[in-house]
């Protein structure tokens, strides 16, 4: 496994982290769906230790991933490794059976003591705004925590995990207040909106953490007509039929790419954002042993031939399919 500095910080991150959304479980706020439907704690446990025998040394979570149960999970299990680096995330909340956010940073103190508790950690290395927007960072109260926590040795560094689909301004207001460390953003075959910020963002010093590597499972190619998901897994109102059709047709051009490469889908899939210099780690959620050795086997360099051919083609058919994903939610 390769390793790649984060940005202007100390840390070398594995290319390829743990994405640990899905270990959370399927937790529910109130009638809405917010994991990947029931997970089982000492499957998880395998596929952890899988992925750190396969080299994985950066583990991303958040406070809301079942609400707490991902974090409090990766404690019990890797909380005292300290060549383990984890990242976790603040600002997303569930209140009176409500999804809300709350970016104060009273708030955002007493949320950081509780991940640490969960985590078993006396510090966070990577601490981040859950897609913070920009009334919450014009007002500054979180910037503000974020600075204060760091100042306490609470957390090591700090940034920005960015809205799916409209991640400029936010990540422009870091850039242009010279503050934060990184970005977490969407980065993938499909959706390569965030192309040009990671250059820029790599220009001005910031780690690049890319999210969604395989959009939601469609570029493993397993998902086809006779695909459905439980009540309790968020992709059943987001992966819907047409969805799963639509970008079925659109990536056969890009499927093609596997026979020259002798690759599977999933290995083109993340070789494809790892081809880029500017990104530092992708984190495909992981939640069993396979996955774990899927994931982090056959990465490549694609030549710049094929890349320009997936960017053509993200610049108009897979376009369309993105826009159809964001109507769904």
């Amino acid at each position: 496994m390769q390793k790649r500095k984060f940005g202007n910080t100390d840390l070398l991150v594995s290319e390829i982290g743990f994405g640990a959304w899905a270990i959370g479980g399927g937790a529910m706020i109130g009638n809405t769906a917010i994991g990947w439907g029931e997970t089982d704690d000492a499957t998880s446990a395998k596929a952890i230790e899988a992925a750190i025998n396969a080299g994985i040394n950066f583990f991303d979570t958040a406070d809301i991933y079942g609400l707490g149960h991902s974090e409090d999970l990766l404690g019990r299990l890797i909380g005292k490794k300290k060549e383990i680096i984890v990242a976790t995330k603040v600002g997303n909340v569930s209140r009176n059976d409500q999804f809300t956010v709350d970016y104060s940073k009273k708030h955002i103190l007493d949320a950081c003591e509780k991940s640490l508790q969960r985590l078993q950690r006396e510090v966070i290395d990577y601490y981040q705004l859950h897609s913070a927007r920009m009334q919450h960072l014009q007002q500054g109260e979180c910037i503000e925590a974020m600075q204060r926590l760091q100042q306490q040795g609470k957390i090591r560094y700090w940034g920005l995990s960015l809205n799916t689909f409209e991640p400029e301004p936010e990540a422009d207001f870091l850039i242009n207040s010279n503050t934060g460390n990184g970005f977490q953003l969407v980065l993938n075959i499909l959706n390569q909106r965030a192309l040009a910020l990671i250059k820029k963002a790599h220009r001005m010093s910031y780690g690049i953490i890319v999210r969604m590597p395989l959009q939601f499972g469609l570029l493993t190619g397993k998902f086809g007509d006779g695909t459905s998901f439980a009540t309790d897994d968020h992709r059943k109102n987001r992966l819907t039929p047409v969805v799963i059709e639509k970008a079925n047709t659109a990536l056969k051009p890009v499927w093609d790419l596997c026979a020259k490469y002798k690759c599977t889908k999933t290995q083109l899939a993340l070789s494809y954002i790892l081809s880029y210099r500017e990104v530092s780690t992708i984190i495909p959620g992981i939640r069993t042993v396979e996955q774990a050795e899927q994931n982090t086997s056959g990465i490549f360099k694609l030549h710049h031939g094929d890349l320009a051919l997936i960017e053509s083609l993200g610049s108009a058919d897979f376009a369309e399919v993105m826009t159809v994903i964001q109507k769904q939610g």
